[in-house]
């Protein structure tokens, strides 16, 4: 079943940033889409299934942003 998740970014200030978190989201299993507005920080996720938390937090961590709580 198809899914969106927003999350909320923290840190991130240009296009390289946006690139970044783009790369390593849109590199978890199942991930069909990924749209990061820089302005106000938010990434919505689509997914053939849900993700959890943790994977979001895994692969913004390795981007080298966190997500706000």
């Amino acid at each position: 079943m198809a899914t969106s998740t927003t999350i909320t970014v923290s840190g991130m200030t240009c296009g390289h940033c946006v690139s970044s978190v783009k790369e390593e989201i849109g590199g978890l299993p199942g991930v069909t889409a990924v749209d990061v507005d820089l302005e106000s920080g938010r990434v919505t996720v689509d997914s053939e299934a849900p993700l959890t938390g943790e994977q979001l937090k895994d692969a913004v961590d390795e981007a080298g942003y966190e997500i706000v709580a």
